[in-house]
């Protein structure tokens, strides 16, 4: 073999084999996803390298996130400009440090978080096998650019809903 194709062959080599070691997550944006509050989030979140002990991978896709394990399955998938959701008495309504989430556990161990009056709204996937959902929403590193969504509404109980709500719900 000559040394220029032996060269060649190991600089293929190292490069499919550093190629695996950062692999990128692959997501569909959210139909929102170019809003620019979400280009805020995101920003926001340039120092969340690591969320309850996952490190964070590369997406392919705008306004969106990955944190994996270290077995490197994804953990925590994030998707800025979901569709805003509206009063629901079909799925848990839940407020942690500040933010309320609409939870969608049908998928269970996995858990579907949606952000609740805000716009746009935020849905995190988490893999509640590797992760647990309250260290996630908890983070102070994914919180703190989330708050900057401003709220227009909060959580609040199928009874404590004006009669229009109630009927919109029925």
């Amino acid at each position: 073999m000559s040394p220029r194709l032996a060269s060649a062959a190991i600089l293929l080599l190292g490069t499919a084999l550093l190629g695996g070691c950062s692999s990128t997550v692959h997501l569909e944006p959210a139909d929102d996803a170019n809003n620019p509050l979400c280009a805020e989030v995101m920003v926001g979140l340039k120092n969340a390298n690591s969320i309850a002990d996952m490190d964070r991978r590369w997406t392919d896709a705008q306004s969106t996130a990955a944190w994996t394990a270290p077995d490197g399955a994804s953990a925590i998938l994030l998707r800025c400009g979901v569709t805003v959701p509206g009063p629901t008495a079909d799925l848990q309504c839940v407020s942690l440090e500040g933010i309320d989430w609409l939870v969608d556990d049908s998928e269970s161990p996995k858990l579907r978080l949606t952000t609740y009056g805000r716009n746009p709204a935020v849905q995190l996937y988490i893999d509640t096998e590797v992760v647990s959902s309250n260290d996630v929403i908890s983070s102070r590193a994914l919180v703190g650019p989330l708050i900057s969504i401003h709220a227009d509404r909060q959580c609040t109980t199928p009874d404590e809903l004006d009669e229009d709500a109630q009927e919109l719900l029925s």
